[in-house]
């Protein structure tokens, strides 16, 4: 059973597989979900990961099915184990936004169904697809182009790291003192294929003649309590125009979202003529498409007896 829990269990090829499929035209896909569910827990609030999600099961033909995470209660109601089991002889694929990342990996040991990981405390996967997405649109190719983090080293720092390292891409992190990647962490990450990948304290080294210039909040949902904290280390690391000014001339700038003007990100960068945040937020939706059609060609969805 293949599922998706982070973007390092796809190959360097596999991950060019997957965009392949999330440019194709909805129809030409041959509906694989057709006659399916997909269940989708959410643990955490959701706005384009829901929508995303939701419409790229629909233009397979199947029927998503929304649950928030009172509504299974993992290891509370029931157990992670009897909640994935239940829910697979109803669903082709279940996919969960959790608090813990533990708990996807408990679903996938029991392999009834491919699982696809929405989001965790420790990887955001889809997101790192749509991110690849946009910019080979932009770029053609990322082998040999500089892909540039400024902020802490946090769940989507990991899964886009991965994603640019299987791609070729040079990686730099440009995070504040005590918020960066170990180093067994940067030797993982090199190990994937990346052409460089460096980390600095200082992030206008992270982004000098970078192409591309990711961040993200500086506090995010669960870490409210070292706001005060964190806006006093993530000093001098909001991506401005004077940081932009730093990074290749035809360089874009990329968010994930929801986004802080004024905090992260200066407004004039957010809604200035570089920033490429709506189209990756509208390529969540190809992106999602193209996995879930990969994940029911690997595993045989249409062919098997999943329900």
């Amino acid at each position: 059973m293949r599922h998706f829990l982070n973007t390092s269990d796809l190959t360097r090829i596999e991950i060019g597989t997957v965009l392949a499929l999330a440019k194709q035209r909805p129809e030409a896909l041959g509906w694989p979900l057709a006659d399916y569910g997909v269940a989708m827990i959410f643990e955490k609030p959701s706005n384009r990961t829901r929508q995303s999600m939701e419409m790229a099961v629909v233009q397979l033909g199947g029927h998503p099915v929304f649950t928030r995470g009172e509504e299974v209660g993992f290891d509370v109601r029931e157990s992670v184990e009897d909640i994935t089991q239940i829910l697979a002889g109803y669903h082709a694929i279940l996919a969960a936004r959790v608090l813990d990342h533990a708990v996807l990996e408990r679903m996938a040991a029991t392999d009834s169904v491919p699982v696809v990981n929405m989001l965790s405390d420790y990887s955001h996967p889809l997101q790192s697809l749509a991110d690849v997405l946009t910019m080979r649109e932009e770029f053609g190719s990322l082998k040999g182009r500089t892909v540039a983090w400024v902020g802490d080293y946090n769940n989507v720092a990991r899964s886009l790291s991965e994603a640019c390292a299987l791609e070729g891409a040079h990686v730099r992190l440009g995070c504040p003192l005590g918020y960066g990647a170990s180093d067994d962490e940067l030797s993982r990450i090199r190990s994937l294929g990346a052409a460089t990948v460096e980390q600095t304290t200082t992030p206008h080294d992270a982004v000098r003649d970078a192409h591309a210039v990711h961040t993200d909040v500086f506090v995010s949902m669960g870490q409210e309590a070292e706001t005060e904290r964190r806006m006093r280390d993530f000093a001098g690391f909001q991506v401005d125009e004077s940081m932009m000014a730093a990074a290749d001339p035809e360089a874009i700038f990329m968010h994930c979202l929801p986004a802080h003007r004024g905090v992260e990100v200066a407004a004039e960068v957010i809604d200035g003529p570089a920033s490429r945040v709506v189209r990756q937020a509208h390529n969540r939706m190809h992106a999602a498409r193209g996995l879930l059609a990969f994940l029911c060609e690997v595993n045989d969805i249409t062919k098997g007896d999943t329900q």
